[in-house]
């Protein structure tokens, strides 16, 4: 997530770290070298912000950090329901409040040291510090006095609800029942973090420390981190240490930050990418029809959607936002755009996520869009300033962005300009509200729909529209509060009810990932969550 590379520059550093592989024989592409020494390459869409388990903002960023550190369980590659990683059992109380959980007494950091649930202590404790102001800390707001922690309420991390009873067993007393936790728990807002290597390179709370940078990382996981060459390529080298490590069978992996569909493709069409992130939209049709082996198509858990900045006028005004989503065509852009399988979204939840579909959707009708901007004062768009719409350097957003600005044009006769950042730039102008309409996706982190109505409560460091609804906060509480699916299910459709309402940002699909993987990758999956742990993973150069 920082300023893209040309792509002479991307070529350049595909081809240099090919020839790095392949030695004397220069001839042979990294796929074809990576083949017969299991050293897989991997397209990544953009620079990592940072490889902070508690830092990670985005599920690019979160493939990257799932490679070198694991939680106490970790998401099935196939089916993403919670397996046993540094936690081999766990027990939870008749009540739900209570969770034990068994720790390995093999799992070790890279460093040697044994991995304890005092580790685990400690990083919850961090995550939860106010300074840190880590985006994914109110996922732990689950744990008893946990929210209290994180807002200053309370000052003592002790009272929140983690306990090392010994250097193997974990308690979790927490605020509310809570039977998903298993799933949330996979995420990287839960994994463990080194307190001495930490505290060695900087503050506890300390957001950019280099703690994370080659050299100075300690990790749990799969792999270790050899190399870190901004916008370049973050190289991994196989765990000595990993509790698990013969059932890694890669030796390295790389991760390319390739932000343009069409360099990255170019890249996998030369044998330098294994796996690509994304693929052109020009492309689509064309794999598709030649019916490529390459060409993986997968439903997704996310969201496509343009955030609007309500601090900023007019856009302070629900009946402006409300017609601009109205006036977006989502059939349209999703037929003659995206196309690549994605379904037009009215609402922010996608459907049937463990069993919950929404019923209130925003739907196109551009004369009551019309109607609601003449009634906020302005007529005929007689009137209205000039806005901005920011999107993330990538051909696709940009054409997305392109059709929106005409469709607003057109039917709401407004003028709407466009402007890109690098990611690394657009993610701090998210999280700073330096923008005023903003493309924005988000990706379920778990499966369950408070992994996506959840974000927007006042105070979630994922809303990032400066939108606050106090009945929205009481109904998501209550969702909390209650261990009835049903009951919670009932408050999560009226929290869909006023999202259409106030429309802090407006829905446009639900994704279809689109990929490109060769046949040489085994025990790589495509599943709702799009994360793909690679301890299965491995590369069989005949692709049988």
């Amino acid at each position: 997530m920082t300023p893209r590379l040309l792509l002479s520059q991307v070529a350049a550093a595909l081809v240099t770290v090919g020839f790095m592989l392949a030695g004397c024989a220069k001839r042979d592409s990294a796929v074809a070298t990576g083949n017969r020494d299991q050293v897989i390459h991997i397209g990544n869409l953009s620079e990592p912000t940072d490889l902070d388990p508690h830092l990670t903002n985005s599920q690019q960023n979160f493939n990257i950090v799932m490679a070198f550190f694991e939680g106490l369980l970790q998401y099935d590659a196939t089916t993403s329901e919670p397996v046993p990683a540094v936690a081999e059992r766990w027990e939870v109380s008749p009540d739900n409040l209570t969770w034990t959980f068994h720790l390995r007494p093999s799992a070790r950091w890279s460093n040697g040291d044994p991995v304890t649930a005092n580790d685990f202590v400690y990083a919850f404790r961090r995550i939860l510090r106010p300074a840190l102001g880590a985006e994914y800390a109110n996922m732990l707001h689950v744990l008893k006095n946990g929210e209290a922690f994180n807002t200053g309420k309370i000052k003592d991390p002790a009272e929140v609800g983690a306990k090392a009873v010994d250097a193997h067993t974990l308690v979790l007393t927490l605020d509310h029942p809570v039977p998903y936790l298993p799933t949330m728990v996979c995420h990287s807002a839960w994994y463990p973090v080194p307190a001495a290597t930490i505290e060695k390179h900087g503050k506890v709370d300390q957001r950019g420390s280099p703690w994370t940078r080659p050299g100075n990382i300690v990790g749990n996981g799969y792999f270790t981190l050899t190399e870190w060459k901004p916008n370049q390529y973050i190289r991994g080298t196989k765990s000595a240490t990993y509790w698990d490590r013969e059932k890694v069978k890669l030796n390295e992996v790389f991760f390319y930050p390739i932000e343009s569909a069409d360099a990255e493709e170019r890249s996998f069409r030369s044998g330098q990418l294994h796996v690509t992130a994304s693929i052109p939209t020009s492309k689509i049709a064309v794999y598709q029809k030649e019916q490529s082996p390459f060409f993986h198509p997968t439903v997704l858990l996310a969201t496509y959607v343009f955030r609007f900045n309500v601090t900023v006028p007019p856009l302070n005004d629900p009946r402006v936002r409300r017609a601009l989503a109205m006036a977006i065509d989502r059939e349209a852009i999703v037929r003659d755009v995206v196309r690549g399988g994605q379904v037009p979204a009215g609402n922010f939840c996608p459907p049937n996520v463990a069993g919950f579909t929404a019923t209130n959707h925003l739907k196109t009708d551009f004369a009551a869009a019309r109607q609601l901007l003449a009634e906020a004062g302005f007529p005929e768009g007689r009137g209205f300033p000039k806005l901005d719409l920011l999107f993330n350097t990538n051909e696709g957003h940009r054409q997305i962005a392109e059709a929106l600005q005409q469709m607003w044009r057109k039917n709401l006769n407004l003028d709407i300009g466009l402007y890109n950042q690098e990611a690394k730039v657009w993610t701090d102008s998210m999280r700073t509200l330096n923008y005023q309409i903003a493309r924005f996706a988000w990706v379920g982190d778990y499966l369950d729909p408070s992994t996506f109505l959840d974000i927007m409560t006042s105070d979630n460091g994922n809303n990032q529209t400066g939108w606050k609804n106090a009945e929205y906060d009481r109904l998501i509480a209550a969702a909390r509060a209650t261990g009835d699916t049903a009951r919670r299910y009932e408050y999560y459709q009226l929290c869909e009810k006023i999202l259409a309402e106030e429309c802090p940002f407006a829905p446009v699909y639900f994704y279809s990932r689109n990929n490109l993987r060769r046949p040489e990758v085994k025990g790589w999956h495509g599943n709702l969550l799009d994360l793909h742990p690679l301890k299965g993973v491995y590369l069989d150069p005949s692709g049988n």
